[in-house]
């Protein structure tokens, strides 16, 4: 690109960049009347044909767009800075790679446990309800174990995949795949649990090669345990024996010299069967199985006649997804379906004939329940691997990993981050051309009209090269677009002001599209984990007929958070809606309410399947992230109220005030319980209570002040810190687009609450001496 000013029609319009720019092209004009002077009289000019003044001008052209490059960058750094900066967390890495965890091209794999009475109905194990009597983790969810399990454990991993599951007797030992974040190659790690699964240890790497190591199948033979992992890299299979269960293995032998990749060994009618990939077939990998079979897992091998038994696409299933199981007296394969992505899901397949000379398998239904929360969910882009076995308690247990985006999706979201960034280049380019700062798309010398000097080669070429000239004719009258635009769009004009304006404001947003799709992560709103453990809590709001647009919007956007379980909502006038009439991610349930009571909202509910509980106003609207970040401070301090929205009472004052006041006296006391976390049992018993009959009464009479009632029952009930705020990133009030809301005339509203803080200091004692500081814990989320 060659820019240059002059042209006609450009610049103008009023304001001072289109001025700076007038002023430039009457300078080019000037200039170049000097120079056609001095040719006139013999006084050649450079080849160039533009001078010193042109020159110049051709550096003022340049320095325009890079001007307007830099602001568009530091619009988009700004936009960064405040929207995708991710708030402290306690266990944020810093994108170290010794802390592990780091961005991965292949995802960010996980792995769950399920649960069933059949291998075709597992159910999650947060549905088992694990440690119901234990504090903070009720119930224990998927995933359990991740990169940071791994990597808090002292081997930084990318991501866990991969798993099969060793079962003696009580105890659970779980191989899989951890992808090192310093070698970039996989090892097979290894974790113990003793509870079903609900807590792992993270015991170590049970095989580390220098070559990439994944798929470690683990069997019995003889009393004697072998691992069987993918070693593709290698170019073989090899067979490793245990020496010191589970985290010492010595090679056994090579089974075979071929590059397989998702094998198994499966003993069926007195033979043993050998499942695998070649991966040096290109293109064919995922669509590809062969079989061998053997009187011993040992070898030798021979391969099967029907060898490739499938050679197809790679949707088919044909690449096995985890261990193959026995069910009702029937063999079963579990396949990847690799057509949208790599590892989108897994099938089941009913082996009906396996013999020397003929295989044949029958697709059978999996209904396994994909999440609808997309990449929020730990699996909701796909999952390729499940080893299911049944326990002697007749129930089955299966092991299965799981990822939130697809495959190749960082380097897809920088390409289009850089495509992103060269459409801003190209937006820029128009700009200048419309403000005739940039005169010539393509170099001078470069065009067939071009009278400046040349080499007398270069001529003698074009003249025998007809492409070269009939390219140059091209490039002249691309060179006359910028004068058909500036003739075509008047930039002195209010319609060529308003095209200028777009065109600017589309760039900006491009750049902080680019800047996004670089630096802005999958775009995930990830649930925190407490002590390496993930749980969920439900979600109860209270509305009625008036504000159904507010909860619909509401249950839309909610039930998309990662550890919602449920959505309760506590219906307190007019006819409810159907349960289908809500857009939602998880189950809701409707409770409809006789009387229409603010105290409904604390109402002890049996059905309630989880320990934590978000009271959360129907009218309010902040990211799921925001949701998260309280939930996991609640999991440390399960004995408060944690929420959003903070407000000081002062003893001696009584006179309720919003959040700028708790800033002024840079403390607060109180957390509003319409967006707050609490213990769903504790809470409600004690809202409940006998000693608190008195204030129920006065949230009745005023129809007001359950949340402040809440907090004093808190406050009596200990000496000690109850409360926590979380500051949100933003959140929108949607009351104030409707008339449907109890304190839309604010001062009525604190008049009233004014009159509670008086009576409920009465009932149950002052808040004076009760005040905690703003930014006083390391988090930093309550500045």
């Amino acid at each position: 690109m060659v820019v240059a000013g002059g042209g006609d029609n450009g610049g103008g319009g009023g304001n001072c960049c289109m001025k700076w720019w007038q002023h430039n092209r009457n300078h080019y004009n000037h200039q170049h009347h000097y120079n056609h002077n001095s040719n006139s009289s013999g006084n050649s000019n450079s080849a160039s044909g533009g001078g010193g003044g042109g020159g110049r001008v051709v550096a003022a052209g340049f320095v325009f767009c890079l001007v307007c490059f830099a602001i568009n960058g530091l619009i988009a750094v700004l936009y960064g800075w405040l929207i995708l900066t991710p708030p402290v967390s306690l266990n944020e890495r810093k994108g170290l790679p010794w802390l592990g965890c780091q961005e991965d091209n292949e995802g960010s794999w996980a792995i769950g446990v399920f649960f069933g009475q059949s291998p075709f109905s597992l159910k999650p194990i947060e549905t088992t309800e694990i440690w119901r009597n234990e504090s903070a983790a009720w119930p224990v969810a998927n995933p359990v174990i991740t990169c940071a399990s791994a990597s808090d454990s002292g081997f930084p991993s990318n991501f866990v995949a991969d798993p099969f599951l060793y079962v003696q007797g009580d105890v659970f030992y779980l191989f899989y795949e951890t992808k090192n974040s310093f070698t970039m190659q996989g090892d097979i790690g290894v974790a113990k649990s003793i509870d079903k699964g609900a807590t792992w240890q993270q015991l170590g790497i049970a095989l580390d090669e220098e070559w990439h190591l994944s798929y470690p199948y683990v069997f019995n033979y003889l009393g004697q345990v072998y691992m069987m992992p993918e070693s593709s890299q290698k170019g073989e299979l090899r067979l490793y024996r245990v020496t010191n269960f589970p985290l010492e293995w010595e090679l056994d032998r090579v089974i075979m010299k071929k590059p397989l990749i998702d094998s198994f060994i499966i003993d069926h009618n007195g033979e043993y069967w050998l499942f695998g990939s070649e991966h040096s077939s290109f293109g064919t990998t995922n669509g590809r199985l062969e079989i061998w079979y053997s009187s011993s897992p040992l070898g030798p091998w021979k391969p099967h006649k029907k060898n490739p038994i499938y050679n197809t696409y790679r949707s088919f299933g044909a690449r096995n997804g985890g261990r193959p199981f026995r069910y009702n007296g029937n063999l079963y394969r579990i396949g990847q379906d690799c057509g949208e992505t790599y590892g989108r899901r897994v099938r089941i397949f009913k082996v009906e004939v396996l013999s020397r000379v003929d295989y044949k398998e029958v697709e059978v239904p999996f209904p396994f329940e994909e999440s609808s929360k997309g990449r929020n969910a730990w699996n909701g882009a796909r999952y390729h691997h499940l080893d299911v076995q049944q326990l002697k308690s007749g129930e089955w247990v299966g092991v299965m990993d799981g990822d939130r985006v697809p495959s190749g999706d960082s380097v897809h979201r920088f390409l289009l981050g850089c495509a992103s960034v060269a459409a801003v280049s190209g937006l820029i380019l128009f700009l200048g051309v419309l403000l005739g700062a940039v005169n010539c798309i393509i170099p001078l010398n470069w065009c067939a009209d071009y009278s400046g000097k040349r080499s007398d080669t270069l001529i003698a070429g074009e003249r025998a090269n007809v492409f070269s000239s009939k390219l140059r004719r091209v490039f002249s009258r691309l060179n006359r677009v910028p004068s058909f635009l500036r003739s075509w769009i008047k930039p002195n004009t209010f319609a060529g002001r308003s095209v200028l304006t777009l065109i600017f404001a589309l760039g900006v947003a491009l750049s902080c599209t680019g800047v996004t799709f670089i630096y802005g992560g999958s775009g995930a709103e990830e649930p925190y984990s407490w002590k390496g453990q993930f749980s969920q809590f439900t979600l109860l709001t209270m509305t009625y007929d008036a504000r159904l647009w507010n909860l619909k919007m509401f249950v839309n956007h909610y039930s998309r958070c990662a550890s919602v379980k449920e959505i309760l909502v506590v219906w307190n006038k007019g006819i409810p809606p159907k349960v289908s009439d809500l857009n939602s991610a998880v189950p809701v349930r409707i409770r409809v309410e006789d009387l229409n009571s603010l105290n409904n909202r604390f109402k002890v509910d049996p059905l309630i399947k989880t320990r934590a509980v978000l009271e959360l106003d129907d009218d309010i609207m902040m990211p799921c992230d925001d949701v998260e970040r309280g939930f996991m401070l609640w999991r440390q301090h399960p004995d408060r109220i944690v929420g959003f929205y903070p407000r000081y009472v002062d003893g001696s004052r009584l006179e309720y005030s919003g959040e700028k006041y708790a800033r002024k006296n840079k403390g607060y006391n109180m957390i509003l319980t319409g967006a707050a976390f609490m213990d769903s049992q504790v809470a409600f018993e004690r809202y409940w209570s006998e000693q608190a009959k008195p204030g129920r009464e006065v949230v009745d009479k005023y129809f007001n002040c359950e949340d402040v009632l809440m907090n004093f029952l808190y406050a009596n009930a200990s000496s000690s810190k109850t409360v926590e705020y979380v500051r949100p990133a933003w959140a929108i009030d949607t009351s104030k687009l409707s008339s449907a809301a109890i304190s839309r005339d604010t001062n009525v509203h604190y008049k009233i609450r004014s009159e509670c803080l008086k009576k409920f200091s009465d009932m149950y004692g002052s808040m004076s001496g009760r005040r905690w500081e703003f930014d006083s814990r390391k988090d930093r989320w309550d500045v």
